[in-house]
């Protein structure tokens, strides 16, 4: 099984350009723009050529907004996509796809090598028959400097940056003005007697595969939050508009036969006179520097695969060395791996092995962008309470999209590959995740779901809770719902479809008549429940004593390792139940239950409206269980339009603005559109409290039960509020639900 990371020497602290953009537009204008983009402009036409540039960038656009939204929900350290993929899928799907995604990195090596050193080779053709030396030679070099330390590689990638702009430059001014409207028009269909479009596609996809360049360095960006979603986007608009323009620009400049069999030299004839030395710069530019980036990110990848323990064999790659932490034994592994395709691609010959190698890397590629996105709808549509990413541009259905396109493209692709990539992924899946099953299944099909459901209680028991993870488990204490609807009815706001809800009645009785009062309840609860549509469990406890009672559903309570986490109660109406239900509050605190006890009910509307919901924040262990549950309640259709004020009370203008600048941090860490308001004033909080909330249709505050003695203190408090506003919910968090997690 898998463990979390440990805390590891942390990386170099780039920015968003550093980082995230220059790597990955580096890697996005690389290899394919100088090699094969003429074969692919001569064999699809201009308007396949579009049309498969359209898809590749929705495909990439719509991954990087699952990596948008996942990444700014979750801490990214390093190991960039394997990481999101592991922490949001679990060491099964992520130990299979971090698998893959190194693959596809490390594959890339070999891809942008051999690239150069066909780039030379044509440039000089006395070397052609040294291309595989000349590509052994070069990975050595890159090998040296990446040893030296990624700091040094990614300011070389600054010049690297300098020619590559010089020379696209160079060559699409060139080509502008070559450019023939007659021939553009000839050229827009594809040709007939070359390879078929998904074919073509295979080997231009790689092209835009470089929004990975920075992801798998997010552990060493200074805030992997915001540099992953500005760095990334940017660069695939740029690269987008980059290769538009060179699309229509070859396809307007040269003749189709000219396109397919000399690809690169018809950059060079199209370039301004006298700046063909720009495009050879900018080609061996651009291929050094995406091979460069491929061996950063690659080793980083399976050091961060290796060091979850999700596979023993890889463990040793785990290890970093220097104060960098640099992932050298990684390294080593990627530089063996580039040489093994390096040769052999070359015994298939240069052209021939280049093309193999890149539908190889787009079929990695895409099944790793496929998880990614699966990821991403994990999280959405499983309506985590914890996913409250910063990234608001992103929905379910775009990651869904994303997943879907990736599949349905590899399978076109190849339909044998696509599924044999599957079934490795599947193999891996089931390597990572081992355990002995027994299959108990029946003959109907309660048994197979009764199966399911076991296993599922059973895993969810071996996984350790954390506060990210954290969902509302209720058990209400309703009496009989008809005669107080409203406790069920918070129950279920403030659940919102993401946990479960336990309704209890506890009638008083015993002796003969247990049994006939325990299943009259009971059938009244599941028909109350199934009238008004409501998603919950009934209990029905028959007891001669009500506290007893009460107490033993506290402790024991429980659907397998979904044991009830916060509590729901009314309010004593008779003074003399007061000790008798702070002893209550008291037992549910010490057994880790949070409690919600609800006093009077909100106003009764006709449809959706504006309503207003306050919070009053007095300490950070009851505030992040309100503003959760707060943010749940605005989740209700009831509710949707509310409109949230966090509030907090000092006695001294001087503590108003540091009071301000916390309010602000936690709600920012919330990722909540909320109002933030701090009062000054010395008056009691109760007149404070009554004075600014008299409107609100609802108003959090926090509470600790009361110790014994002090009971009458702690209702007389909250009573005297309880008739100056209108609802109350008062909460006492065990600190299970962290606002910050």
């Amino acid at each position: 099984m898998a463990k979390e990371q440990q805390p590891h020497p942390r990386g170099y602290q780039f920015g968003t350009f550093a980082g995230v953009f220059t790597p990955s537009i580096l890697t996005i204008l690389g290899v394919i723009m100088f090699l094969r983009a003429g074969y692919v402009v001569g064999v699809a036409g201009v308007g396949g050529a579009l049309a498969i540039l359209v898809i590749a960038e929705v495909i990439v656009l719509l991954t990087a907004l699952s990596l948008a939204a996942v990444s700014t929900n979750t801490p990214v350290r390093g190991g960039g996509a394997y990481f999101i993929i592991s922490r949001v899928l679990g060491p099964s799907f992520g130990g299979a796809i971090g698998v893959g995604l190194y693959l596809a990195q490390a594959v890339s090596i070999p891809l942008y090598v051999m690239g150069f050193a066909e780039s030379v080779v044509r440039t000089f053709p006395a070397l052609t028959e040294y291309l595989e030396l000349v590509a052994l030679v070069t990975l050595g070099l890159l090998f040296v400097i990446v040893l030296v330390g990624a700091q040094w590689a990614i300011r070389t990638q600054y010049l690297v940056m300098t020619a590559l702009a010089l020379s696209i430059l160079a060559f699409m001014v060139g080509g502008i003005f070559k450019l023939d409207p007659e021939r553009l028009v000839s050229n827009w269909r594809a040709s007939t007697a070359n390879a078929g479009f998904w074919d073509v596609f295979a080997i231009y996809f790689p092209a835009v595969t470089g929004i990975m360049a920075g992801v798998n360095l997010s552990g060493d960006l200074r805030d992997p939050a915001r540099s992953l979603v500005r760095g990334t986007l940017a660069a695939i608009l740029v690269g987008a508009l980059v290769y538009a323009a060179q699309i229509v620009v070859l396809g307007g400049a040269h003749g189709r036969q000219e396109l397919i069999s000399r690809p690169f030299q018809s950059l060079l004839a199209q370039a301004v006179p006298g700046t063909a030395f720009l495009v050879v710069a900018g080609v061996f530019a651009a291929t050094l520097s995406s091979a460069l980036g491929s061996l950063l990110s690659a080793p980083r990848v399976l050091q961060a695969l290796a060091r979850d323990r999700i596979y023993p064999v890889l463990v040793p790659f785990g290890a970093g060395s220097g104060e960098k932490n640099e992932p050298r034994r990684a390294l080593f592994l990627s530089v063996l791996l580039s040489v093994a395709v390096i040769h052999a691609a070359a015994a298939k010959g240069g052209g021939a092995g280049f093309n193999f190698v890149a539908s190889v890397v787009t079929m990695l590629f895409l099944i790793t962008y496929g998880m990614l996105n699966l990821a991403a709808f994990v999280e959405s549509f499983g309506r985590n309470p914890s996913f409250r990413p910063r990234f608001r541009f992103y929905h379910w259905g775009t990651a869904l999209a994303g997943m879907v396109g990736c599949g349905v493209v590899m399978v076109l692709i190849d339909p044998l590959s696509g599924a044999a990539a599957f079934l490795i992924v599947g193999v891996l899946y089931l390597e990572a995740g081992r355990r002995s099953m027994a299959a108990s299944f029946g003959d109907a099909r309660r048994g197979f779901v009764f199966s399911l459901v076991v296993r599922g209680l059973r895993k969810l028991e071996e996984l350790k809770p954390h506060p990210k993870n954290w969902r509302p488990i209720i058990l209400v204490f309703s009496g009989n719902p008809l005669t107080r609807p409203m406790l069920v009815q918070f129950a279920v706001w403030l659940e919102a479809g993401r946990g479960i809800i336990s309704v209890a009645q506890i009638i008083t009785a015993g002796g003969d008549q247990l049994a006939t009062r325990h299943d009259e309840a009971l059938k009244g609860l599941e028909g109350y429940s199934r009238r008004r549509g409501l998603d919950v469990f009934p209990e029905v406890v028959v007891w001669p004593d009500f506290d007893a009672a009460l107490q033993i559903l506290l402790q024991s309570h429980s659907l397998g390792p979904m044991k009830p986490n916060l509590v729901l109660l009314g309010w004593p109406q008779e003074r003399e139940r007061w000790k008798a239900y702070a002893k209550n509050l008291r037992i549910a605190a010490a057994l880790g239950k949070s409690i919600v006890c609800i006093i009077g009910e909100p106003p009764q509307t006709a449809g959706p409206v504006s309503r207003r919901v306050d919070l009053w924040w007095r300490g950070q262990k009851n505030g992040s269980l309100m503003l959760i549950l707060a943010y749940l309640l605005s989740n209700n259709p009831e509710w949707r339009h509310s409109h949230i004020r966090v509030l907090r009370r000092v006695e001294d203008e001087k503590a108003r603005e540091p009071a301000y600048r916390a309010l602000q941090a936690l709600v920012q860490a919330s990722r909540m559109d909320v109002e933030i308001a701090v009062v000054v004033s010395s008056d009691p909080f109760p007149e404070v409290a009554a004075r600014l909330s008299a409107n609100a249709d609802v108003v959090f505050l926090g509470f600790v039960p009361p110790e014994e003695g002090k009971e009458d203190e702690f209702f007389d408090f909250y009573g005297k509020l309880a008739g100056k506003l209108r609802c109350m919910l008062l909460i006492s968090s065990s600190g299970e639900a962290d606002l910050l997690a």
